[in-house]
């Protein structure tokens, strides 16, 4: 489980979807089209969020265990990421809102005005982490859900929720980081040990992708995208620049000729 970078099963599922995507003609290209289709995009930006999230992550230093994109139950579900520390036992799960209005109360998370179901999620999440982490140890272990919210314009906690955080990547680590200790050095590493194998987590656990070719293959996809999107500002502003030109010359003759 400690091999598994930020997320790994997300890539993953980038890749797939990206195999479907049509080529990109050389006009395409020249104009920077878009490399990413409505299939591979959502898992693209998914990445992203779970990627910046994980680079904070490994902020917390060499006390705290984190285990990113965990596999658990039966199917394809996982966990974005579990954090074991002084402070407790997390299930942080990843939300990628770029540039939304995200507000919050209780049990209601609303972006843009529509209604998602992240703190239910977050709250079977951290219940079944629990669950598992206990049935691997022997004896209760309490988990706390996080929900952390990337990318959005603002984020609005009206009225906290009882078990579940919802936080900014910044927020979160300052959170950690003022926990106070419930756990021990011993208790950390008899939970980490746990938490490193993969059967805790799953009923069937499959052979993973090797991590390093994962962060090649993202970062490749991720050249292509921001090139695509660098050239696309590139005419936009040229266009601009030519229309902006063409007025200036423009303008005073107009000028000229309104004030005869």
């Amino acid at each position: 489980m400690t091999a598994r970078i930020p997320g790994h099963s997300v890539i993953e599922e980038l890749l797939t979807a990206h195999r479907s995507d049509p080529p990109r003609s050389a006009l395409g290209r020249f104009f920077g089209a878009r490399t990413l289709g409505a299939e591979s995009a959502p898992w693209y930006w998914g990445a992203l969020g779970e990627r910046e999230v994980g680079t904070l992550l490994a902020q917390l230093g060499p006390e705290w265990t984190v285990l990113h994109a965990v596999p658990v139950g039966r199917g394809s579900s996982d966990i974005d990421h579990v954090l074991i520390g002084p402070g407790g036992v997390f299930t942080v799960n990843t939300k990628r809102h770029a540039g939304q209005a995200v507000w919050t109360a209780k049990n209601t998370l609303m972006v843009a005005g529509q209604r998602q179901r992240h703190i239910p999620n977050a709250v079977y999440e951290a219940k079944r982490a629990s669950k598992l982490l206990s049935d691997a140890v022997g004896h209760p272990i309490h988990v706390d859900g996080v929900v952390v919210v990337v990318g959005a314009k603002s984020l609005t906690v009206r009225e906290k929720h009882p078990e579940i955080a919802v936080v900014t990547p910044r927020e979160l680590i300052r959170s950690l980081r003022g926990r106070k200790q419930v756990l021990t050095p011993e208790r950390v590493a008899i939970l980490s040990a746990a938490a490193a194998r993969p059967a805790t987590w799953h009923k069937n656990p499959q052979p993973q992708s090797d991590g390093r070719w994962l962060e090649s293959a993202f970062y490749e996809v991720s050249r292509t995208v921001n090139q695509a999107r660098r050239r696309r500002i590139g005419w936009v502003l040229a266009l601009f620049g030519t229309i902006l030109a063409t007025f200036s010359g423009v303008l005073p003759s107009l000028l000229s000729a309104l004030v005869r």
